[in-house]
Order: C-alpha cells, then sequence, then structure tokens
C-alpha cells in the first residue's frame, strides 16, 4: 500500500496462467515500477511494446532481463532507484538474468554519471526513448546493441494506439493525458527531466478511455504533471473541461478520478462540472506545497494564501461532501518556525480528508537550491510528524462522519486478513494513496460497485458490509 509517500517500488506482476500470452518457452522480463503513477503508465507502456516482440512478463528475479523504471523526483526517490538496481545486479550475477535496464527519470538526469558508477547496468534509457525498448532489447539479444546509453530530449507521448499491458487493480485505470510540465515551480527538476507540457489529442484519450471500458474498467484517473493545464500547449479550445464533457458521455464509465490539479488554475467551469457530471468523483487531488505568502513566491507557486482559502471555500460550498487531498512540504529555504506555524494553522483550518507531507529535498539545478536560509534535516523531520500527528486527528474525525452512511465502493481484491472478505475503495479514496474500504460482508465481484454500509472508521481506513448492487 502507497500511503503518503510519491516514490514506492513495486514489481509488476506477471500475466495470469491462463493468458495466451504466456508460454514459458518465450523470453520473460520483469519490470520493476518506481515512483507514481505517471511512471506506473510508461513502465505499462513498455510491458506492451515487449508484449508485442514476443517477451512475457515475470514476477522473478531470474527473467531474462530485468527493467527497473526509476524516480529522481527527490532524495530518497534517487536512494530508491540506486538501492533496487544495486540489488538487481546482485541477482543478475547470481541468476539467469541476462541484461539488466534502467529507465525512466534517474538516467535521464544523471545519465553520464550512471555510466561510470554502475557499469552492471547494460543499458541506460532516458525518459523520452522509452518507446524504443522493443527493438533495443531485440537488438541486445542478438548482439547489435552498440551503446550502453540513449538519452534524448524528451518529446515522447503516448496516445491511444500504443500498446499497453495494464497492471492495475480490477476496474480502475491511470490515463495519462499529457506529459512534461512548464510551470517551473524553484524546487523541481520535472521539466529538465521530462520536458515542457505536451497534451494528448482530446480525441486521443477519448478512444483510449472507450478500449479500457470496453474491458472492463468501470473508473480512470487522470494524471499529468498538472491536469489543468491539459490543452493549454494545444490551443483551439483544448482543455480539461472540454476533455471532461467528453469522457462523461462514455457509455460504461462510472468514475472519472481528478488527480495532480494546480490550485492556482482551477476555473470556476472546472469546479461546476465537477458539481454536476454524476460521473465526476466529488473528489479533488489540490497540491499546495504551503499556505505562507513569501514561501510561495519563492517556490514560484503563482497563488496566494488568499486564493488558496477561497478556493477552498467555494469548493466546499459549491461541491457538497467533497473530498479534498493535498500535498505540503515542510523545510522549504527561508521556513521560519512562525512561517511553519502559519502552514500548521492552515491544516487546523482546511480540515483535508487527505493529506501528505514531504520533507524539502536540495535538488541541484534548482533555483531553490540557491536559496538562503536552508532548514536542517532534523528540523524537517519534526516538522513533518508534527503535521501528520495533527493530520492523523483530523483525519479521524472526517472518517468517523461516514459510520452509518451507505457508499458505493469498488471491490478491488479478496481480502488478505482474517475476517476481512474483500477490500475496495469509495469514491473518497483514491488509488494507493488515501486508504482502503475493508469489507467484512457481502457477495461481490472484483472490479464491480456494490452498496455498502460503513460500519467502523480508523484515521485512513473504512470498514463495512455489501448491502447490494451501487
Amino acid at each position: 500500500m502507497w500511503r503518503y509517500s510519491l516514490c514506492q517500488g513495486r514489481p509488476l506482476p506477471a500475466e495470469p496462467e491462463n493468458n495466451p500470452f504466456v508460454n514459458n518457452s518465450k523470453k520473460t522480463v520483469r519490470m520493476i515500477s518506481l515512483g507514481c503513477p505517471k511512471n506506473l503508465v510508461d513502465s505499462e507502456v513498455m510491458l506492451g511494446l515487449l508484449r508485442e516482440k514476443g517477451w512475457v512478463p515475470s514476477a522473478k528475479d531470474e527473467a531474462d532481463v530485468i527493467i527497473i523504471n526509476t524516480c529522481s523526483f527527490i532524495r530518497e526517490a534517487k536512494e530508491e532507484s540506486i538501492a533496487n538496481i544495486l540489488a538487481m545486479a546482485e541477482a543478475k550475477e547470481k541468476g539467469k538474468c541476462r541484461r539488466l535496464v534502467v529507465t525512466g527519470c534517474l538516467p535521464q538526469r544523471y545519465g553520464q554519471e550512471l555510466l561510470k558508477e554502475l557499469p552492471e547496468v547494460d543499458l541506460f534509457l532516458g525518459t523520452g526513448e522509452l518507446h524504443h525498448i522493443g527493438d533495443l532489447l531485440e537488438n541486445s539479444k542478438e548482439g547489435r546493441l552498440s551503446r550502453k546509453q540513449i538519452i534524448g530530449l524528451p518529446a515522447y507521448l503516448y496516445d491511444h494506439r500504443t500498446p499497453r499491458l495494464l497492471t492495475s487493480t480490477p476496474g480502475s485505470v491511470y490515463i495519462k493525458i499529457a506529459e512534461g510540465c512548464s510551470n517551473h515551480c524553484s524546487y523541481c527538476i520535472i521539466p529538465q527531466i521530462r520536458g515542457k507540457l505536451r497534451s494528448r489529442k482530446i480525441s486521443s484519450v477519448l478512444q483510449e478511455v472507450r478500449q479500457v471500458v470496453s474491458g472492463g474498467m468501470k473508473e480512470i484517473n487522470l494524471i499529468a504533471q498538472d491536469i489543468t493545464v491539459f490543452g493549454q500547449d494545444l490551443g483551439g479550445g483544448t482543455d480539461l473541461t472540454r476533455l471532461l464533457r467528453g469522457l462523461v458521455k462514455i457509455k460504461g464509465l462510472l468514475w472519472i478520478r481528478l488527480l495532480y490539479a494546480h490550485p492556482g488554475h482551477v476555473t470556476p467551469e472546472l469546479i461546476r462540472l465537477i458539481r454536476e457530471e454524476e460521473k465526476i468523483c466529488k473528489y479533488l487531488d489540490l497540491p499546495l506545497q504551503h499556505i505562507d505568502d513569501q514561501l510561495l513566491g519563492a517556490m514560484n507557486r503563482p497563488v496566494s494564501s488568499s486564493q488558496v482559502r477561497e478556493l477552498i471555500a467555494r469548493l466546499r460550498a459549491e461541491i457538497p461532501g467533497i473530498t479534498l487531498r493535498t500535498s505540503l512540504m515542510v523545510g522549504f529555504p527561508g521556513e521560519t518556525e512562525r512561517r511553519f506555524r502559519r502552514l500548521l494553522d492552515f491544516v487546523k483550518e482546511a480540515e483535508f480528508e487527505h493529506l501528505g507531507v514531504f520533507r524539502y529535498s536540495k535538488e541541484e539545478g534548482t533555483p531553490a537550491a540557491a536559496l538562503k536560509g536552508h532548514v536542517s534535516e532534523k528540523v524537517k523531520e519534526q516538522r513533518y510528524h508534527q503535521i501528520m500527528r495533527l493530520q492523523r486527528q483530523i483525519s479521524l474525525r472526517q472518517q468517523r462522519k461516514k459510520i452509518g452512511t451507505h457508499m458505493p465502493v469498488l471491490i478491488e481484491r479478496p481480502g488478505k486478513s482474517s475476517g476481512i472478505l474483500w477490500e475496495g475503495r469509495t469514491q473518497g479514496q483514491a488509488p494507493e494513496v488515501d486508504g482502503i474500504t475493508f469489507l467484512r460482508q457481502g457477495s461481490v465481484r472484483p472490479g464491480e460497485i456494490f452498496e455498502a454500509v460503513i460500519t467502523e472508521a480508523t484515521a485512513y481506513d473504512l470498514f463495512g458490509e455489501i448491502v447490494g448492487p451501487a
């Protein structure tokens, strides 16, 4: 379970035994995807491209090829990526793996250094080269790979025609509607490793969603570095609200979830659509980072504390029962005790249903790295725990309000602990970050939505019983 963590790794599962693509005599590939859901989509695209070349996914270290799709957003992500590379290099040395491939953000950012420091790796592939993975591994298999590193300017963008092997839980899928970012927050390295904003055409997104819904998906989770600027690079009236108007018309699609919405770009029209369209989850992921105006300015976040408060008030007033998630940053340069207290008071005031905290990471190549007033790691840690202790109390209070209510729940999997028959999520729980609804009674099918009565709540999870179809 990924809870309050941007960079948590997991090996992607092998395909089921009864899948016609599985053939034990074929070449096998293990994919380890690190980081956020946007990276996960890239991993699924690579698996889809490889499947077309006859490669079979495997969950074992004994696969012919091991691919690690890395994250390098903050220090902890880089450390996790390196740890996974070293562990798989050891597995390669001891097992039958013939190629170790490292893709994604880490090689895009540190290509030359990695070549010197990690000779165990056979191929480094940048964020804009993932669509070449099939041909590269075929060439490598035949001994024709002439370079250990292929890293260019990040310009690639997948579309509805791109093969993709879905690895998400039944009924739910991530849809990446854009790549790259042009916001240039002062602490963020993403524009350098992912490139500038590149939006997909609305027709392409709609076609991909029709395809996954025809395959049984009930929920789509729209993702990008900032979904609210979708289409700005295309012009012609292309924007998020226009995309949503097309999505709600797709038959069989029941939940549309909006993740990564910049608070400075949320429009009245978007708020109105969330309120009026039944298929759009009454949920918004709104990364705020901070509430102090001077720090927001230093972060290059074009939104003031008063605008943030006005937006939250408007969302609460116009969309009754909306679930709000946010991400905050502690320890940004210049965060004095007084400014931190201002953030802490804001957390008490806003009462977010879900909240995650990141400790500021000094990233070379970002404007924030050159700022004065850097905060010690010890103080960052203390401030992180202060906010999380406070948020736990707020979350528990919010969760307990749900006891006795009836809610639709998307069933994900059989229960893993004693007394739990099924695990699922409500509209107020995004995949992997917001908690789980544990069901103790009821007959259901994974990937379908059923109505449940909530009988118990903890700070992060709900417990309930199935009462019938939704």
